[in-house]
């Protein structure tokens, strides 16, 4: 018998450990091996082929992007007011001027990165407040689902929902838009061309309920607008998610361009920041490691006054995450 090391020689094990197979092993072949198995597409050398179609029979037909998307996502050719719906909305996504996306995209630019690195940065601030379609979109299924089961109208559950809420930064519903006609306008866009359904139905009953318990001004944003209209058009909450989050990503781009276009690049470490922006401790000097053993303070609290007292002074300091006191909840889980 080898060396024995920690527990491999533990009779427990499935296999004799010292004596087990090294180098090639002969393919089992009384099993399948492992594959990808995909209904979505597949691909050889003469043609791609989506959900059945061939993608260049597709757009040698004149079917563009929007209809692939349907496709791709539905299984399903759309109706002309669907991909013009669709159209609207990806552009209106498309483009949100000097955003946070846009910034993070121009600050990555910045240090001589990639076009793809700026745009996917800037996609990752994409989170459950910014961009929250896939957590705004399973509220609203959640409770349209618990409508039906309890036997209750849209307006008695959409008062429900704001109330239990009220507070979420994907209700749909904000003071983000109260002079800004964009949201309304999409719902309208929806209406005109026949493909507004029971989730813009149900964002509107929403609205009102918010309406009725805010205690400030708020209207349907464009977290709402959007998310609903792209429901109603039949594509899920991940979904709508993942489309807008490519169209965004064009307009990253666009920043990333300009951004290496116009401004020198910056070196790690090459901005300065003046100690005018600086509002931490004074200047203080290093103690000795002999001065360290009376100056020092442990972190350990031994009673709850002790432990209350610490954490209060430890919210008060910015930058170590104690005064974080909410977290957001994941879209994905069920509510």
């Amino acid at each position: 018998m080898g060396t024995v090391i920690g527990n491999l020689n533990d009779p427990r094990l499935q296999y004799d450990y010292q004596n087990r197979e090294h180098g090639t092993v002969e393919p089992d072949t009384k099993r399948e091996p492992f594959r990808w198995v995909s209904e979505v597409a597949y691909k050889n050398v003469h043609r791609i082929i989506s959900r059945g179609y061939d993608t260049t029979e597709l757009v040698e037909s004149g079917y563009g992007i929007g209809d692939i998307l349907f496709i791709d996502y539905q299984a399903r050719i759309p109706l002309i007011e669907e991909t013009k719906m669709l159209n609207y909305v990806m552009i209106m996504s498309l483009e949100d001027g000097l955003s946070s996306p846009a910034a993070i995209s121009r600050i990555v630019a910045g240090s001589k990165s990639l076009l793809t690195q700026a745009a996917g940065a800037s996609i990752l601030a994409f989170g459950h407040a910014y961009g929250a379609y896939s957590a705004f979109g399973n509220m609203l299924d959640t409770y349209l689902s618990m409508a039906e089961k309890e036997g209750k109208t849209t307006e008695e559950i959409a008062e429900i929902l704001v109330k239990e809420n009220i507070n979420s930064e994907a209700l749909g519903v904000s003071n983000l838009m109260l002079k800004d006609p964009a949201a309304k306008r999409m719902f309208a866009r929806a209406e005109k061309l026949g493909v507004a359904e029971k989730y813009i139905a149900f964002t509107k009953e929403i609205v009102k309920a918010a309406q009725k318990i805010s205690k400030e001004p708020v209207d349907l944003d464009m977290l709402g607008a959007t998310g609903a209209t792209m429901m109603d058009l039949g594509f899920s909450p991940e979904a709508t998610w993942a489309i807008l989050a490519v169209s965004r990503a064009f307009g990253a781009g666009a920043h990333y361009c300009e951004e290496v276009e116009r401004e020198e690049p910056r070196r790690l470490g090459q901005a300065l920041t003046p100690k005018e922006d600086y509002d931490g401790p004074e200047d203080r000097p290093v103690p000795t490691l002999e001065e360290r053993k009376t100056t020092v303070r442990p972190a350990q609290s031994h009673t709850p006054e002790e432990w209350k007292k610490a954490f209060d002074e430890k919210q008060k300091l910015k930058g170590t995450g104690w005064s974080i006191v909410e977290e957001l909840e994941d879209p994905r889980r069920k509510i």
